[in-house]
């Protein structure tokens, strides 16, 4: 997508700047150029609900107002949404109308969610192998870090390893939300898939993933002992560390295939 300059999403996402490099040895120091990712708000306004500010990389920003919206329970899926458009007057305003404002919600705290969030199913059984493609897969994708190294990524990926959905944003929490917004969007099922993530695993990460119906997370970083205690009781296999040919299984082990106990 390119915006009325002709810049691609990809270009609004990336800055170039100009910094010193230093090192220790006592070389003299230099500037070289290099690139940044872009840090910017987007106004996310729910007509008769709310508005909400996200700080986010450009790009998907209409998946991310989606995703958002999803995640905080404020709408149940595609058919609750009316209209959603960029604003005309300002491009940084998302507009969402929908169609009974009595299907939001609100935040809820760690006890609330779980007593309000159903197990997900158990569908999904995968050999380790596929995870470690899969996070690959993701990784060759990752256009704006291979430029920055200032973001992070999400991948929600099929039974046989598919990537169905992909996003990149400066924000852990955005990049998830904009893959899920991307499958509300399409009216596409995560139920029975598994997410890829590039970092670290939070309460807050796991908890959009239960409200999707994803059934496990492989994530290439460590994850919170909040996030493992939810995965457990919402049925989610989590699967931390998840690179050089391992990982670790920290909740919900059955559906790896050739874990031996």
């Amino acid at each position: 997508m390119t915006d009325s300059s002709g810049a691609t999403e990809e270009d609004q996402a990336i800055r170039g700047v100009e910094p010193w490099r230093v090192a220790s040895s006592g070389l003299r120091a230099v500037r070289e150029p290099e690139y940044v990712a872009v840090e910017q708000p987007v106004h996310v306004h729910i007509k008769d609900v709310g508005s909400y500010t996200l700080m986010c990389t450009p790009g998907d920003r209409i998946a991310l107002a989606v995703g958002f919206a999803f995640s905080e329970r404020i709408i149940g899926g595609r058919k609750d949404i009316s209209l959603v458009q960029e604003c005309l007057d300002d491009p940084g305003t998302i507009l969402i109308e929908l169609v009974d404002s009595s299907v939001c919600g609100s935040r809820d705290d760690v006890e609330r969610f779980l007593s309000n969030t159903p197990s997900v199913g158990e569908t999904l059984h995968v050999p380790i192998a596929l995870l470690l493609d899969v996070v690959e897969a993701m990784h060759t994708r990752q256009s704006i870090f291979a430029q920055t190294g200032g973001t992070h990524a999400t991948g929600i990926f099929s039974a046989d390893g598919d990537l169905i959905a992909f996003a990149e944003d400066i924000g852990r929490h955005n990049a998830l939300d904009k893959a899920i917004g991307q499958c509300v969007l399409e009216r596409r099922s995560m139920a029975g898939c598994g997410v890829a993530l590039s970092g670290r695993v939070s309460f807050e990460l796991v908890s959009k993933a239960a409200r999707a119906g994803i059934e496990l997370i492989a994530a290439v970083s460590a994850p919170s002992s909040l996030a493992i205690e939810v995965a457990e009781r919402c049925n989610i296999t989590l699967c931390g560390f998840v690179r050089d040919d391992r990982a670790t299984v920290y909740s919900q082990p059955n559906r790896i295939l050739d874990l031996e106990r």
